[in-house]
């Protein structure tokens, strides 16, 4: 068995006042055994030294009222001083037997369980035969002193493997919640990243794969066509322009530059439409239905999804026309984005592959973070239509860039 330290006061609040119980006790039970001796055995020559011994006690005692800091040999050198002086004194004068019973928590305090009932067995002998000796056999004698130590011992036991056992869990619960904390900043960490990520394609990246494509046209047709050619820088340079405009309020609050101002989403999704910078495709805006005021959050995600449905147009679908269409309903809004391309086959769930990544996950991860619905009909040679609806209710809606 382990030793019990004694808890410092920092870490057990009552340890101040049962240590004031507990020297108090000793100095009662010392005092009033000392009158005891006094008054039963007036004028005796060895008056003195029974003076004296119970005196040096009661230094001994204080001196190691300051050691509960002090190591752990100092505090079981002293204790078996003051053991010591006890056992002298109460062979002289049973009297101080009792003083005994704080001396039992010191031990517990003080030494090893098994050492400490080592020596409280010994203080109880003596105890014992004190009284004895003062009153002669009886079994009360007997029995009531290894009584009252061992309930004292036990109880005292028991408290401290009760608090050991408390200290233990208070340290799992700590311990979880730093893990919790950690766990949670790592998960923060990667949404940061992920959002980040998608922000940097539906922006920056879009933008850098358009200037690369109205470059490569002017560059095909600079010798044949130098008017168009330069109508396509001109294109880029629009586009090189908004991506720094872009940039600039990604640095500042990730939100789109094109609802910079209060501008509302149909505005926004008309100027995405009418600017399109990709020679030989036309985008048109329809808008159906009153609207209403959304959340910021909501009409940057249907930005957003707009932004990342024409870019993949561009750079897939081979499309001439492209119809962008947001639909006001009783409960939802709706945003659709339908071209005459390609098509491809919806069944197959598009993968990320090097140096892209995002697309048709990124929208639909966007509309599914405030409790939206991202959908995709298209037929290999039919076009495609993707689909966005935001419920206009939403109990809970985390914030989207």
């Amino acid at each position: 068995m382990t030793g019990t330290a004694p808890p410092l006061p920092d870490r057990d609040p009552d340890a101040r006042w049962f240590a004031v119980v507990r020297h108090t006790a000793f100095f009662l039970l010392l005092g009033a055994s000392l009158v005891r001796f006094l008054i039963r055995h007036p004028g005796q020559p060895d008056t003195p030294w029974i003076i004296a011994l119970s005196t040096l006690l009661g230094i001994l005692y204080v001196l190691g009222a300051g050691l509960d800091d002090a190591a752990p040999a100092r505090r079981r050198l002293w204790l078996g001083a003051v053991v010591g002086v006890w056992v002298v004194l109460v062979v002289a004068a049973p009297s101080f037997a009792w003083c005994a019973v704080p001396l039992v928590y010191t031990a517990l305090r003080t030494l090893p369980v098994r050492a400490s009932l080592a020596l409280i067995a010994v203080l109880t002998v003596f105890v014992v035969a004190a009284q004895i000796s003062l009153f002669g056999f009886d079994p009360n004698l007997v029995v009531a002193p290894p009584t009252v130590a061992a309930l004292a011992t036990a109880a005292f036991v028991h408290m401290e493997r009760q608090r050991a056992r408390q200290d233990a869990l208070i340290g799992d619960l700590l311990r979880t919640r730093r893990e919790l904390a950690a766990t949670e900043r790592r998960e923060g960490a990667l949404a940061e990243r992920q959002r980040l990520s998608m922000e940097i394609h539906d922006t920056l990246a879009q933008g850098l794969s358009s200037q690369q494509m109205l470059l490569q046209a002017a560059d095909r047709i600079w010798a044949a066509d130098p008017g168009t050619a330069r109508h396509h820088v001109r294109a880029a340079a629009d586009v090189a322009a908004r991506g720094l405009a872009e940039a600039r309020r990604f640095v500042q609050d990730l939100a789109p530059a094109d609802l910079a101002g209060g501008v509302p989403l149909e505005e926004a999704l008309r100027a995405l439409a009418e600017r399109e910078p990709v020679p030989g495709l036309t985008v048109r805006f329809h808008l159906e239905g009153t609207p209403v005021a959304l959340p910021e959050n909501a009409e940057s995600a249907l930005l957003r999804i707009a932004q990342g449905a024409l870019a993949n147009v561009r750079e897939h679908a081979g499309a001439s026309t492209v119809a962008l269409t947001l639909t006001w309903l009783d409960d939802q809004v709706v945003l659709d984005v339908a071209d005459d391309g390609r098509g491809f086959d919806a069944s197959a769930a598009p993968a990320a592959g090097p140096g892209r990544g995002h697309g048709l996950p990124a929208m639909r991860a966007r509309a599914g973070r405030l409790g939206g619905r991202l959908s995709v009909e298209s037929v290999p040679g039919e076009g495609t239509v993707v689909s966005a609806a935001l419920p206009l209710v939403s109990p809970e809606s985390p914030e989207l860039p």
